[in-house]
């Protein structure tokens, strides 16, 4: 129906029952609104039940501190009618990291499925990884494990240019039609210094105060959140390992680096490893086959990254020590180090399982729950399934929660989450272990030693249940 036969049918209903004309309703409400109304009444009246449960009860207020790939699959899991989220990340987002990411089987199932952003990410170059290839440092081809995961655990393990996944999350969270309710609010450049988490306050840097009905702890290994939920609690430690990362054009290499794309073809939908005893290397394409990834995992005595460090991500390598690192390594392969524009290195950290990941009104997710090394590639995964959680749990709640329903649901979030992301912690860790035997050559590593696990995942509260059930408690 015309908006202006809506807006003239309708425009006397609309002013009573909301004290606003049709030209005052959001975007959203005016949608809604021509889709519901025609000549019938019950049409109407329908679209007047929901209009004016959205426009004259409170807000369901939601405050997400930490713009990462963690905050904004918050935003995208808690996003609703009846809700206002705002997003507050203390950097300015224009400096997301040039690396890769990978999401495994277990994230594309909700990012895909669940939430239903292939729209969104449509356009992000993504790749779908088809398998591992290891290679000893002779690079002989030692062990190839093609990725079935699709047909057997229902979803693809996706490679993506971190940026690329980053501004395609972006994209769902401001999209007014990604899902029902108002668009969320993203904030750059505020910092929170301070959390009430019973009074649901957070206090920027600025001195502005913030008031959420829950607040979500989304601000990653340094997180200042943590602190609060657990004041004595453990805090990042190092793992023994660092890394470098690069990035190179794949045409470059297939320019200046035939040997080793004779052995290696940087476009190749595959992650390849080069593996020693205690380095190695991880690889692999992105925006279709565009570029190529590397991570250079190394023992931290071989490393001089700023101990005082307060951000992931930041800290320069240098080449002539990444050759050094690698001098048992053929040519061929340390050969591609010098065409990366940036070495990035840091020292790698992970944290042992908190007592709990909430108080009050506060909720921690992500890095800043259970950060854990990237040896699994399960970081910004473990996110998403805490992100699908918050999500499930609070599904059914339009208005705002009292502290007793949020300690409930925070509860059950807690409880469906704990188990799993700390034993996937320690598969991460496990799967840190030296690559060979010492002064050997024979690789015993093996890339898919944990993926049923990680794989085998339809969602909180089904494991809630599954859980529970095994324990006799359903």
């Amino acid at each position: 129906m015309p908006i202006q036969l809506v807006y003239g049918k309708w425009e006397s209903r609309v002013e009573k029952w909301t004290s606003r004309g049709f030209h005052e309703l959001g975007e959203t409400e005016k949608i809604f609104f021509m889709r519901r109304c025609d000549s019938d009444l019950m049409s109407f009246l329908f679209f007047l039940s929901q209009l004016i449960m959205t426009t004259t009860s409170t807000p369901f207020q939601i405050v997400i501190v930490g713009g990462g790939i963690a905050g904004l699959t918050a935003a995208i899991a808690l996003r609703g009618p009846s809700r206002k989220i705002i997003v507050l990340e203390q950097s300015r987002l224009n400096k997301e990291i040039g690396a890769m990411i990978s999401l495994q089987p277990n994230a594309t199932k909700i990012v895909y499925k669940t939430w239903g952003l292939g729209k969104e990410l449509s356009t992000s170059r993504s790749m779908v990884d088809q398998g591992f290839r290891v290679y000893s440092t002779e690079g002989e081809l030692v062990n190839e494990v093609p990725l079935t995961t699709k047909t057997e655990y229902g979803a693809s393990r996706v490679l993506w240019h971190r940026k690329d996944l980053h501004d395609a999350l972006k994209r769902a969270v401001l999209s007014p039609s990604t899902v029902a309710g108002d668009l969320v609010e993203i904030r750059v450049s505020s910092r929170v210094v301070r959390c009430d988490p019973w009074g649901g306050v957070v206090t920027l840097e600025s001195g502005e105060e913030i008031r959420g009905d829950i607040i979500i702890g989304a601000d990653g290994i340094h997180s200042n959140l943590r602190k609060v939920v657990v004041e004595d609690g453990p805090t990042p430690m190092p793992t023994g390992l660092s890394a470098y990362r690069l990035m190179i054009p794949s045409n470059v290499l297939e320019t200046e680096e035939k040997e080793f794309c004779d052995k290696i073809d940087p476009r190749a939908p595959f992650t390849s490893m080069v593996v020693a005893h205690d380095c190695r290397l991880i690889m692999g394409p992105g925006r279709e086959g565009d570029v190529f990834g590397i991570v250079a995992l190394v023992p931290d005595e071989r490393m001089n990254e700023d101990p005082n460090a307060t951000q992931s991500w930041v800290s320069e390598g240098k080449l002539d020590k990444l050759m050094e690192t690698f001098s048992e390594f053929p040519r061929w392969i340390t050969d591609i180090f010098k065409h990366s524009p940036d070495i990035g290195l840091w020292q790698l950290r992970d944290i042992e399982p908190l007592s709990t990941w909430h108080r009050g009104r506060l909720f921690l997710i992500g890095d800043a729950a259970h950060a854990m090394l990237p040896t699994q590639g399960q970081g910004a995964s473990q996110a998403i399934e805490d992100s699908e959680a918050l999500g499930a749990f609070f599904k059914e709640i339009m208005e705002p929660p009292s502290l007793e329903q949020i300690t409930r649901l925070f509860a059950d979030t807690f409880q469906s989450r704990y188990a799993r992301a700390s034993l996937i912690q320690g598969y991460s860790r496990q799967a840190a272990r030296p690559g060979t035997v010492k002064q050997e050559k024979t690789v015993i590593m093996k890339p898919d030693e944990f993926m049923a696990f990680n794989s085998m995942y339809n969602g909180a509260k089904e494991w809630l249940r599954s859980e529970r059930s095994l324990a006799g408690l359903a």
